[in-house]
């Protein structure tokens, strides 16, 4: 291990261990955002890797649009994956809010790469809150043990934000269910070693969502397991995005989730722990497009002084610093709240939204900042700004997380009025 990457003689995995408390952040009257040294440390190292490790290489990685092993590896052996995993199956057991402190400084490297390593977060995080102890032990432990991967295998081609439209069917036949049908958008699809799959079990269409659908956990080398060919998408290249079609797949009994009909609350549980992370992801990005654009704004000249001395410009910055700063606390917000194991749904879905799109104006006043360099290859924000657009879709859409907030505003009310 480089020296770069030890602070204090210790590691990301060794910091992790140290008897760590996951609620050290938490004042007695409520959140505080301020950092423990530990937290502190681990943020550092981050910060670090994406610095030494993922920008020099992030560009080459855009174009291409290969996997990036070498630095799945990398971060795998620094501790930099697996860190929510709980400590008695080989991780870290990290909270929320630490992980969302790593998540945000990858994400400033290159996103594409933080959307590959996160995503495995993603696939892990059903089997964290609903596998039994022989399942944890068997799937975790893998990715512990070796640098893999996972993948969450929910959206459909006709089934993204309406998940409770998934037409994928799952049909026991004695100890076995055999699956069939196809799935679409999958991010690290073609790489993993395992999925999480929720397919439907109930072929009632009466049936509610709530009992309709179960969650497997399914082996890439199933046979009739075949993922399709890497999509070659408008940004976060580096991340493998695919298609994965069942057909026939035989799945043993013993890797269902809790049991059948729970495989919905289990999908929408896990949005609540992982929406968080992919909202620090955002400010990752946009704090990246903001450091971008003030250095070049100190160095561009017109009419003979800086651009960053035209008031027009200097609203810009200031505009891209209030929207980074808002999104930093309502992810943190967000964190803190699942981290006192309370659901955070609304939280979660401010803090998504706010981020996403905040990330995509940001990115976009950077190019504009940058001007016709702004629009060029050869410079950085050209490449943001096709990562951010992401943001809005994935994960659930701009447009439903403001679904779930108003949902959650009107049921409160409902419950105050009573």
């Amino acid at each position: 291990m480089s020296l770069l990457y030890k602070i204090a003689g210790s590691s990301v995995r060794q910091l992790g261990r140290r008897n760590y408390a996951a609620v050290s952040h938490i004042s007695a009257t409520g959140p505080s955002f301020g950092l423990t040294e530990e937290q502190k440390q681990m943020q550092d190292m981050a910060r670090k890797f994406a610095r030494e490790e993922i920008i020099p290489v992030a560009a080459k990685y855009d174009k291409s649009g290969e996997y990036p092993w070498d630095i799945v590896k990398k971060a795998w052996s620094l501790g930099l994956m697996n860190n929510h995993i709980p400590q008695e199956f080989g991780g870290l057991g990290l909270d929320n809010f630490t992980t969302c402190l790593i998540a945000e400084e990858l994400a400033y490297g290159c996103t594409g790469i933080m959307t590959a390593l996160e995503a495995s977060s993603l696939g892990q995080t059903p089997i964290i809150l609903a596998a039994n102890t022989e399942q944890k032990k068997k799937y975790l432990g893998r990715l512990i043990e070796e640098p893999l991967v996972a993948a969450y295998c929910v959206t459909e081609p006709g089934a993204g934000s309406d998940v409770a439209g998934i037409k994928t069917r799952a049909e026991k036949k004695g100890d076995e269910y055999v699956i069939n049908g196809q799935k679409m958008w999958i991010t690290n699809g073609g790489v993993a070693n395992w999925y999480f799959v929720l397919a439907r079990t109930n072929p009632d269409p009466k049936c509610p969502a709530s009992k309709a659908f179960t969650g497997f956990i399914v082996e890439r080398d199933t046979p009739g397991l075949t993922p399709g060919r890497k999509e070659m998408n408008m940004g976060q290249r580096a991340s493998d995005t695919r298609g994965i079609t069942f057909e026939d797949v035989r799945v043993p009994k013993e890797n269902v989730l809790i049991g059948e009909g729970a495989g919905f609350k289990i999908a929408m549980g896990t949005f609540d722990k992982t929406r968080a992370p992919v909202a620090a992801g955002a400010v990752g990005l946009a704090q990246r497009c903001l450091d971008e654009a003030l250095k070049y704004s100190l160095e561009r000249k017109t009419f003979g002084v800086p651009i960053a001395y035209h008031q027009a410009v200097q609203f810009m910055l200031a505009d891209m610093a209030i929207g980074v700063e808002t999104g930093r606390l309502a992810y943190r917000m967000a964190a803190w709240e699942v981290d006192q194991g309370r659901r955070n749904s609304y939280y979660a879905s401010i803090a998504k939204c706010h981020a996403a799109d905040m990330a995509n104006k940001i990115a976009s006043d950077a190019v504009q900042i940058f001007g016709g360099n702004g629009f060029n290859t050869e410079y950085p924000v050209e490449k943001l700004m096709r990562d951010a657009k992401i943001y809005q879709i994935y994960e659930g859409t701009s447009q439903i997380q403001r679904l779930i907030i108003s949902r959650n505003m009107f049921e409160a009310a409902k419950q105050s009025s009573q």
